[in-house]
């Protein structure tokens, strides 16, 4: 089990507000690709998974018609 820093973005839909929610926690997780499943579990959820070349791995999430991201960050 690895632990990472978990920054959680949601991007406003407003064209006129540009700013977003952002929540960062700390995770003990195995496979953080079955978090962000289970997370949305139940929902019609497609994403895309990257990995940076700082090892960072980030999911860009489209939910509901609303774009999240989240970045986890191996501490």
């Amino acid at each position: 089990m690895k632990e990472y820093e978990l920054i959680w973005e949601i991007f406003n839909k407003c064209p006129r507000n540009q700013m977003r929610d952002v929540f960062v926690e700390e995770l003990k997780l195995d496979d953080p690709e079955e978090y962000i499943k289970n997370k949305f579990k139940g929902k019609e959820v497609s994403y895309e998974k990257t990995v940076l070349q700082d090892g960072t791995i980030v999911f860009d999430i489209v939910t509901s018609q609303i774009k999240q991201r989240c970045s986890f960050t191996e501490i």
